[in-house]
């Protein structure tokens, strides 16, 4: 693990430019990034009247989903959260429903990464308070006296702009790095992290980035081959159509149509993202300038376009070729490669392993405070670097998972949020945590804590946790991700709240590539089982003993109820049932439900109000 403090000068590279512009333009927010993360902060942000900027250097948004060409989903079909599940829903629309989705086996949603960037930026553009600067980079970012200054350059001009506060959604963390903040590279050391499946010595190795292909079905008899490239060897891809899942194959079988359709996409175009002696290329250059960046980065184009011919040449899929008409490249390449790792900077709070496999047993509640989900294993990429130390991540179980709240706040900055891939997270975290839906939440918690700070113009670490939260449920993103519901409940806010407090405990299940966590809304709940989970809440029940384990009654409720909330008659609980309109009818022989305790305890107690630390425990407990 690699903690250095870095500051990139981008200034010392400026050239002289047609003319320079210093008229300052005042927002709210600046996000600079215009990739998943910082699409969806802009989107968000600006839906609550914040006046908001996105700058992004390409024409495009939505960085890895459609500017690298990365347009099969990892994970969350079964969790639409938020702004994931809106683009989700649009991209059904657009192809015409979610069968025409699933065209590759890798994914249940894949797409033309063309049509991707076309849906968002229609997002965006519905948004009256959200500016986004295409082709515009930046340049320097200084915070003094509670303001942020930008510059970037813009159409050879230098632009600058200010605002209170600021997002990093750069790829690769690059902002924060400009201001000095403490962060890691690579693989953590098992003692200092605690985490068991980490080497026992800390390096800089991070996971292989790609630079994909998107392929085109030319029809039969077409020839796309491109031409031989430079050190072509077809032993670099012997092993390319030897496939199996770790998790489900016993032994690897040889099918190359099976390899190439893992990424198949709507309308004939094949997403070549291949990690089995394929397109996956080692490189660490979360460090090097831009320049230097861009120079060792054709080296991975290069491998890309290898394989490339490999596939048409040794495979005879020569009417595969490259899409002319997909990206505004040149070289008809996407315009950013796939990266897969960034700096991960010192948070809040830091979102490690024994908070993922046990939430309810980690150290701290941090699932209290949680703002993005996921259900994706943990996946690293490592097969191009021989150096990398031989970590078997497909053991590594885990039930669905939530993001903390705090992963996303470093520790000494008032104004700036980590988003994309730069939150406070272990290596081995990071490989569930870099997933697209999940980046997509990430992004949308960023835009709301940049929103609600505005409104109150307080420090960051002065932001109620549970307002952030009680925002991102208005905007229909999941803070639980208890797969047994959707938005579409009307009674989903209730028992994601309540399961926030852990008052009622879900039950995470490890499950092949879609993990899973359960509320089970429709089981009944004991007696003992409400007490025991609302004591850390209340304690006037710490004395308590009077539960047992029968299912808890209208009557056993209401006792429990009146011990901290004294004079709750029956016919009151009954009038609060009819309010948030549960079925049926409320009396004291009835056994009540998960969701039905859920609703009663919202209306009744309200204990989602009450104030967390970052850690995720309660805050001024009588």
């Amino acid at each position: 693990m690699k903690i250095t403090l870095f500051y990139i000068s981008f200034l010392s590279a400026l050239m002289s430019f047609s003319s320079v512009g210093f008229a300052q333009q005042q927002y709210d927010i600046i996000i600079i990034g215009g990739g998943a993360s910082g699409t969806s902060a802009g989107i968000a942000a600006g839906r609550l009247g914040t006046k908001t900027l996105i700058l992004e250097p390409s024409p495009w948004l939505g960085g890895m989903l459609t500017s690298a060409g990365v347009s099969a989903i990892d994970g969350n079909h079964r969790l639409p959260s938020g702004i994931w599940g809106e683009f989700k829903s649009k991209l059904e629309e657009y192809y015409g429903g979610a069968d025409k989705l699933a065209t590759g086996w890798v994914s249940n949603t894949l797409f033309e990464p063309k049509v991707g960037n076309q849906i968002l930026q229609e997002m965006a553009n519905s948004v009256k308070s959200l500016t986004v600067s295409f082709n515009s980079t930046w340049q320097s970012a200084n915070y003094s006296k509670n303001q942020w200054r930008v510059t970037y350059i813009k159409g050879g001009k230098l632009v600058e702009v200010e605002a209170p506060y600021l997002i990093d959604a750069t790829e690769l963390g690059d902002v924060a790095a400009s201001q000095g903040l403490k962060y890691r590279i690579g693989m953590d050391a098992r003692d200092e992290i605690g985490e068991i499946f980490a080497p026992t010595e800390s390096n800089d190795i991070i996971q292989d980035l790609t630079y994909v292909v998107t392929l085109q079905d030319y029809g039969d008899g077409a020839d796309k081959t491109i031409s031989k490239p430079v050190d072509y060897d077809p032993a670099e891809f012997d092993c390319a159509c030897a496939h199996s899942d770790p998790i489900t194959d016993k032994e690897a079988i040889s099918d190359c149509q099976k390899m190439i359709n893992y990424g198949k996409l709507p309308n004939g175009k094949y997403m070549i993202n291949w990690p089995n002696c394929g397109n996956d290329y080692y490189l660490n250059i979360i460090e090097k300038t831009p320049e230097e960046r861009e120079i060792a980065l054709e080296a991975a184009k290069q491998a890309s376009l290898r394989f490339v011919y490999y596939i048409q040449h040794e495979l005879g899929f020569k009417h595969l070729g490259i899409s002319e008409e997909e990206y505004p490249t040149e070289d008809n390449l996407p315009m950013i490669p796939y990266h897969r790792e960034s700096r991960r900077y010192m948070g809040l709070v830091d979102f490690t392993l024994p908070y993922v496999t046990s939430p309810y047993d980690a150290p701290s509640p941090l699932y209290r405070t949680g703002v993005a989900v996921g259900d994706y294993t943990i996946d690293h990429h490592h097969k191009k670097n021989p150096d990398a130390p031989a970590i078997d991540f497909i053991k590594i179980r885990v039930p669905s998972y939530n993001v903390p709240l705090g992963s996303l706040v470093p520790q000494d900055h008032p104004a700036l949020i980590l988003a994309e891939k730069s939150i406070s997270v272990s290596n081995i975290v990071n490989g569930a945590t870099r997933l697209q839906p999940v980046v997509l939440g990430i992004g949308h918690a960023a835009g709301v804590l940049a929103a609600v700070a505005v409104k109150k113009m307080k420090p960051l670490n002065e932001v109620s946790i549970r307002e952030v939260q009680t925002v991102l449920l208005s905007q229909n993103a999941y803070i639980m991700p208890f797969l047994d519901m959707n938005q579409k409940d009307k009674h989903f806010g209730a028992m994601q709240k309540i399961g926030a407090t852990g008052i009622l405990k879900a039950e995470g299940v490890p499950y092949l590539w879609a993990n899973q966590t359960w509320f089970y809304p429709d089981r009944l709940v004991t007696e003992f089982e409400l007490v025991d989970g609302m004591r850390p809440l209340y304690p006037g029940l710490k004395d308590f003993w009077g539960a047992s384990g029968d299912y808890l009654t209208g009557e056993k409720f209401q006792k429990i109820l009146v011990v901290v909330r004294p004079d709750t008659p029956l016919l009151e609980i009954a009038q609060a049932w009819k309010r948030r309109d549960l079925e049926g009818e409320f009396n004291s022989e009835k056994k009540l439900n998960r969701q039905e305790v859920s609703v009663l305890l919202d209306e009744l107690l309200d204990p989602f109000s009450l104030n967390l630390t970052w850690k995720g425990d309660l805050e001024n407990l009588d």
